[in-house]
């Protein structure tokens, strides 16, 4: 199965995407992600203006088969979270790198290693062996 894996974002291992615009930045999980996890029920989300080091722990995701950690792909400041996921979690199933967003963030100087569409593309091939 082939997954959407759009050029304009960045992606990290844990497979979460990042949209940087200027200094501010769009964090969600990726196709191959929410694919993984199957039926999204439930995201917990943190509060606007918290702060969280690079690969941190800033939330969860909850399917019908698993909870899991959600990492915030480079250091920043949370500036606004996804409400509609709150009455409709489903979002990140059908829409994950649109409606299906998750945080705003205030990038702190500094990204860390992120790889590209092709170069996430191409680890999400090592995982399927």
């Amino acid at each position: 199965m082939a997954f959407n894996t759009p050029v304009e974002l960045q992606y990290s291992k844990s497979h979460e995407w990042i949209r940087i615009e200027g200094d501010e930045g769009t964090v969600g999980i990726t196709d191959y992600a929410q694919d993984a996890l199957g039926d999204v029920v439930y995201v917990d989300l943190p509060q606007v203006g918290a702060r969280f080091d690079a690969e941190a722990v800033f939330g969860v995701v909850e399917s019908v088969k698993a909870a899991s950690d959600l990492y915030l792909p480079v250091a920043g400041e949370i500036l606004a979270v996804n409400e509609a996921l709150a009455n409709n979690p489903e979002l990140i199933n059908n829409d994950p790198y649109g409606a299906g967003w998750l945080v705003k963030i205030k990038v702190a100087p500094g990204i860390g290693a992120l790889m590209s569409a092709d170069a996430y593309a191409a680890y999400v091939e090592t995982l399927k062996h």
